[in-house]
């Protein structure tokens, strides 16, 4: 239908997404007619009674008729003295009546909302009006303007989250600031990317050879090259070549040393570095170079050899000589290292260190931590009587700012700090750790070497590693031999290369199959295993790639159809491509620390709720993860998805009872050494492969598709020289 404008009166609101600012509403039209109708689209004001020209076009919904749909709008604030009464006595102003709205206008005049924008204080000129009313008429206006800059960035699929951080940096003169270079959006301004900061800037007419637009392009070059490699910074020769493939005969040189002179890259060498990665290698290197801030005496060496023995008589373990090393280094030095693949005795290290820890130092805080919700919860069963936490809730992450409240200023209040699982900290990470640890007395960091790195940019324990500067313990032999030894058997066999475990294991099972065959040999043996005792959580299928008959969503959809069908009774919704139904496996997909649940996090679905008209806008999911219940709606709904298969990335810092991991020729790409290790130690009791046993074979061999380049290590031992 025919774009048009229609001016209307806001009745009703149906549904309103103050994040994304999704709004339904009713509204009537202002002409004899007076007749009602539905209005959809991004629109940011729930303003009973306000009057809008609302520009877009009636639609078909085939569930809800018809509909206007709302492209763009206007306040309709008229300047006479009826309008602008009724303005100041609206919702918008809680406790603003007739009287008070009309003493607004007689002492400020017909452009009183202007002055009241440009000058709250004359607001203390109206003739006995309380400070309180002020107060009220201030934020009216001020959410006023909010709307109108929410309306400004929602062209563009910016959100009113991200629209307020905008205007809490710019102030009053947001938009302004925005048109004098919408570039400068994504430095300053967490959450909005290149593409939405470019299609800002074609929208107010900056042509494409913008010097503006260059700059920031070559920017998006080098963290494009860091986040798809993992590398921290990309070699100047590299970047040229990147560069001159975008913009032909441009004096590259004279662009990026503009960007060197502004700070938001970095050179070093024949190297460009981002700047928050250069500061972040910077900061680790001084850290650890200062460390500790706040000394520990220890004053027991003369009895840790009989104090390692009551607790072994203790815990009923008996450490051999490499794991009693452990606790010299850990004890003797402020920082040290573990590191060790499965069954090596890692976990039997970290109950005695701490045991002893606390009887050394009764009243010290202890607190322990890693990446992801299920490791940090493995960690909990070890250490029973400690707070254990993921990383991202120790430092107090707020989701709206995107932010670590415990920091440099706000330190963490404890002596001793334990990170987990630390082969998945990223460069970043560990430094905004660091940051809050000025008062840690001491840091173990513990980790497999053989996993795969951190999904952020960097390779931090490798780095640390092979600096040689640290206390660093490496357990390499099997101590545990009972359910799942052939997978910790075959684990340590990839790791040299000569896997003989295959022929004769009995915790694991080879089955041969192409890849358009995994989805049906893969629904019998899930089958057999529930039927054996085992849940739906037990299980986990993990593969290494989403696309493709044998990826993550197709094997996702197989394994609902069989696991969870719908059986007439259970609630669903489909979401996209997806349908999600009560008693679903759900993966978490983004942080969520407000509901203490984090990206990685597994849990299912208990409830669907549908509201009792809309049900399209107002669809809730209710999920129980561990015990932690989470709901959610609207856009949060794309912050999980089906968990029945997981990339083996996504797997990692957990464990499973069964493992079940497809290895065939369309992986071929993915596939390397450290990917199959990462998957195979998931299991803890029996390990499935499906596929080509040639293939598994050949990639054990490849080591890293690429090796990352960072330099780290090279400013560690620079500091330490």
């Amino acid at each position: 239908m025919e774009d048009m404008i229609l001016q209307a009166r806001l009745l009703h609101v149906v549904f309103y997404n103050a994040e994304t600012g999704y709004f339904v509403g009713r509204f009537q039209l202002c002409n004899e007619t007076k007749s009602t109708f539905t209005a959809t689209g991004f629109f940011h004001s729930t303003e009973i009674d306000s009057v809008w020209d609302l520009h877009g076009s009636y639609k078909e919904h085939p569930r809800y008729g018809l509909q206007f749909n709302i492209t763009s709008y206007e306040r309709v604030l008229k300047n006479d003295i009826t309008s602008l009464i009724q303005f100041f006595s609206s919702s918008r102003f809680p406790g603003i009546g007739k009287q008070s709205a009309k003493k607004i206008v007689d002492t400020l005049g017909h452009d009183c909302i202007e002055k009241i924008q440009k000058d709250p204080a004359v607001l203390l000129s109206i003739p006995d009006f309380p400070l309180k009313k002020v107060k009220i008429i201030e934020e009216g206006i001020l959410e006023e303007k909010e709307d109108d800059i929410s309306y400004f960035f929602s062209k563009f699929g910016i959100g009113v989250q991200t629209a307020k951080k905008i205007e809490n940096i710019y102030g009053n003169n947001t938009i302004e600031v925005i048109k004098q270079n919408p570039y400068q959006l994504i430095e300053e301004v967490d959450g909005v990317g290149f593409k939405t900061a470019d299609k800002l800037a074609r929208d107010l007419s900056v042509s494409l050879d913008d010097p503006r637009r260059i700059k920031a392009i070559i920017v998006q070059l080098v963290q494009q090259w860091c986040n798809s490699t993992g590398d921290t910074y990309i070699e100047i020769e590299k970047l040229y070549k990147k560069i001159q493939k975008e913009f032909h005969d441009l004096d590259v040189e004279a662009y990026l040393q503009e960007i060197l002179d502004e700070g938001i890259l970095i050179k070093e060498d024949k190297n460009i570095y981002y700047h928050k990665q250069f500061e972040a290698e910077k900061y680790i290197s001084s850290f650890l170079f200062d460390f500790p801030y706040v000394e520990q005496p220890f004053s027991y060496i003369e009895t840790l050899g009989d104090d390692i023995e009551n607790i072994e008589d203790e815990l009923h373990i008996e450490y051999e000589k490499i794991q009693k090393q452990a606790f010299h280094n850990f004890f003797l030095h402020p920082f040290s290292i573990i590191t060790g693949g499965p069954g090596t005795g890692k976990t039997t290290i970290v109950q005695g260190l701490i045991s002893l820890y606390k009887k050394y130092y009764p009243l010290d805080t202890i607190a322990l931590c890693a990446p992801t919700g299920r490791a940090s919860k493995r960690l909990s069963e070890i250490c029973q009587n400690v707070k254990v936490s993921t990383i991202h809730s120790l430092l107090h992450w707020d989701l709206e700012s995107n932010t670590f409240l415990k920091n440099e200023k706000e330190l963490l209040d404890c002596d001793l700090l334990v990170i987990d699982e630390f082969s998945m900290v990223d460069q970043q990470l560990f430094q905004a750790l660091l940051k809050s640890a000025k008062l840690v007395k001491k840091i173990l960091l513990i980790g497999d070497e053989n996993q795969l790195a951190s999904v952020g940019c960097g390779s931090v324990l490798k780095d640390l590693i092979t600096s040689s500067l640290f206390p660093l313990t490496r357990l390499e032999k099997i101590f545990r031999q009972k359910e799942g030894s052939d997978v910790i058997t075959l684990a340590h066999e990839i790791n040299e290369e000569n896997v003989t475990v295959l022929e004769q294991g009995n915790d694991i099972a080879f089955f041969f199959c192409e890849n358009y065959e995994v989805k049906d040999i893969l629904i019998p043996i899930v089958s057999n295993a529930l039927e054996k005792g085992y849940s739906i959580k037990d299980i986990q299928v993990l593969a290494p790639m989403y696309g493709g008959v044998a990826g993550i969503d197709a094997l996702n959809n197989t394994l609902q159809k069989v696991l969870n069908p719908q059986d007439g009774y259970k609630d669903e919704i489909k979401v996209g491509y997806r349908v999600f139904r009560v008693g679903d496996k759900i993966l978490q997909l983004k942080n969520q620390p407000d509901e203490n649940v984090y990206n990685g996090d597994i849990g299912e679905i208990i409830a669907i709720e549908y509201a009792d008209e809309n049900a399209l806008y107002k669809n809730v999911i209710l999920a129980d993860f561990d015990g932690n219940f989470v709901e959610y709606s609207g856009e949060q709904i794309s912050n999980i998805t089906h968990a029945y298969c997981i990339s083996i990335h996504k797997a990692q810092g957990s464990e499973y009872p069964i493992v079940i991991m497809p290895v065939v020729k369309d992986y071929a790409f993915m596939l390397s050494k450290r990917l199959l290790y990462t998957g195979v130690t998931r299991a803890k009791k029996s390990l499935v492969l499906l596929g080509s046993k040639e293939v598994f074979l050949k990639y054990i061999h490849l080591q890293e598709r690429h090796i990352r380049k960072t330099t780290l290590k090279k400013h560690i031992l620079e500091k330490f020289e």
